[in-house]
């Protein structure tokens, strides 16, 4: 058990929530949304969706976590409950999808909303990113913490900013709006672009999850990990709402549809070319806060699988404050590779598909906790957040499966080399 100075607060804890939820998909995704869906109903629909999904998985993982103790999450749950295989391919799909490719994703977002300034800031600038972050997280939990709140304090106050600003302003009548409010999204919500689109926006949400990891480092585990987790997922979905009401309110569809940097163009319509530069800078600021969360997590869970398998032995090593370093570069030498090996929507896709898929899988872990074993919700009717989750969960991945066969089957693909190498990993330890 950590002692308590080597133990963080609820508070760091939300913010790592927040600083992993808020970040890539909010600044990025409503541009894919918008080449399908139109109708500002159907988008804020969406966002509910997504906020609901997080919320309800909060809930089961509030409960999971407080059940198994230690840090793990993911791992620890399906090992746990189904077979170590499952335990084995969540670690691997965490260390190569789950948490390097959020942090790709945020640094070449970061490079994307920082060409405004007619620089070019290309993949050397977001993997230097990548680099300096993890150096300042290889100090000391202490020094991990402060750094990571700083960033995070920017983004809260960033985006409580830019929502205050952003309803404040009147839209310009002249370069129009996308806040097309009729009745065509009753037909929109039956489209299977609907369910695609649900898969960018669940990516958005991605993160909710995230306190659960860190588990054996929060003090006073049962009463503030299900206090992270709600508080933090709660926060986010009334944001991610008011943004995107921002956004449309402030750019046209035909400005933002298919475009990364969509905050950067309704920003420029908002305040002008010179404080839209602004806004660019202070997104580019909080996906600091992204990268940070994403490492810190993503090398402890990291650290948790490699104690248990031989083949990732080396990257369970920690420096004398017990920071998992190798894990922490590890993570980002793979997002290193993603970066150089994919497109940005490519990569978008096929992350989405597998975390949705090990997610649900995760959720369903939930019902084998005994009703006497539940430390939290001792009604049974809390069967309902795995149930609705999980019924989600099927429908996002099918259509997405159908629209996105390519960008599905490399995920799955990733999947199958993970079964490869736990079959070698076994036949090491025998």
């Amino acid at each position: 058990m950590n002692s308590t100075s080597h133990q963080i607060g609820w508070k760091t804890a939300v913010a790592i929530v927040v600083s992993n939820m808020i970040g890539t998909g909010i600044f990025t995704t409503l541009g894919f949304q918008l080449t399908d869906i139109t109708n500002a109903y159907s988008i804020f629909l969406l966002c509910f969706i997504g906020g609901i999904l997080a919320l309800f998985g909060a809930f089961c993982y509030a409960e999971l976590g407080s059940h198994f103790k230690g840090n793990g999450g993911d791992f620890i749950y399906l090992k746990e409950t189904y077979h170590p295989l499952l335990g084995y391919l969540v670690s691997w799909i965490s260390l190569i999808i789950g948490f390097s490719s959020p942090v790709a994703l945020a640094a070449l977002a970061m490079s994307k909303y920082l060409s405004a300034f007619d620089v070019s800031f290309g993949n050397s600038f977001a993997i230097g990113i990548i680099f300096l972050v993890s150096v300042f997280l290889s100090f000391s939990l202490k020094a991990s913490s402060r750094f990571h709140n700083f960033f995070t304090l920017i983004k809260i106050a960033f985006i409580i900013v830019l929502i205050i600003v952003g309803i404040g302003i009147s839209e310009s009548k002249t370069i129009g709006n996308s806040l097309k409010l009729d009745d065509s999204w009753q037909k929109e919500i039956m489209l299977p672009a609907f369910a695609t689109s649900l898969v960018f926006v669940t990516y958005s949400y991605t993160g909710w999850n995230s306190a659960s990891y860190i588990a054996g480092e929060i003090k006073d585990v049962q009463k503030n990990l299900p206090k992270s987790l709600i508080v933090g997922t709660v926060f986010v979905t009334v944001c991610y709402l008011l943004v995107n009401f921002i956004m449309l309110k402030h750019a046209p569809v035909n400005q933002l549809a298919g475009k990364e940097d969509v905050m950067g163009e309704a920003a420029n319509n908002m305040l002008g070319n010179t404080f839209g530069k602004v806004v660019n800078i202070f997104i580019a600021l909080q996906l600091v806060a992204t990268i940070s969360g994403y490492l810190w997590v993503g090398s402890r869970l990291t650290q948790a699988f490699a104690k248990e398998n031989r083949l990732w032995k080396s990257l369970s090593v920690g420096n004398k404050k017990g920071i998992p370093v190798r894990a922490i570069f590890a993570h980002a030498v793979i997002a290193t590779l993603i970066i150089l090996t994919g497109s940005f929507k490519e990569i978008f896709v096929y992350t989405a598909f597998i975390l949705q898929l090990f997610a649900s899988l995760a959720i369903s872990t939930a019902y084998f906790i005994k009703k006497e074993d539940r430390k939290i919700f001792k009604s049974n009717l809390f069967y309902i957040f795995p149930t609705f989750f999980l019924l989600f969960s099927i429908y996002i991945l099918y259509f997405t499966f159908i629209h996105n066969p390519k960008e599905s089957i490399i995920g799955l693909g990733i999947v199958a080399v993970g079964i490869v190498l736990y079959l070698i990993d076994r036949k090491l330890s025998r």
